[in-house]
């Protein structure tokens, strides 16, 4: 807390080997999000967005917490940060002039 220097929270501090764990486990992931159909992008990201409006208080106590800022401003960054996740699932639907994906698998 910037206003008293009180710890908030503890991170984690992950070693090399923990760290490789952690790139190689994004690598597996990102192939099967690129095999995932748009609706199911879109679904995913619709989820990660009812998730950040669910924990939108306590995302914002924590910026507060951490920046020291107003309550209110964080509430704002947390509903202008959600706004982007929300449009991305939306977008993930759409076709575009330079590729078109299937709804179908292969």
């Amino acid at each position: 807390d910037p206003s008293s220097g009180a710890i908030v929270a503890i991170g984690a501090a992950f070693d090399a080997k923990q760290t490789t764990k952690a790139i190689d486990a994004a690598a597996r992931a990102l192939r099967a999000w690129r095999s995932a159909l748009p609706q199911e992008r879109s679904a995913t990201l619709r989820k990660w967005f009812e998730l950040i409006v669910a924990a939108k208080d306590d995302l914002a106590l924590l910026m507060t917490l951490e920046q020291g800022k107003p309550l209110k401003e964080s509430l704002g960054e947390i509903d202008y940060a959600a706004s982007f996740v929300e449009w991305y699932a939306e977008e993930a639907k759409r076709l575009n002039a330079e590729s078109v994906t299937s709804h179908l698998r292969n």
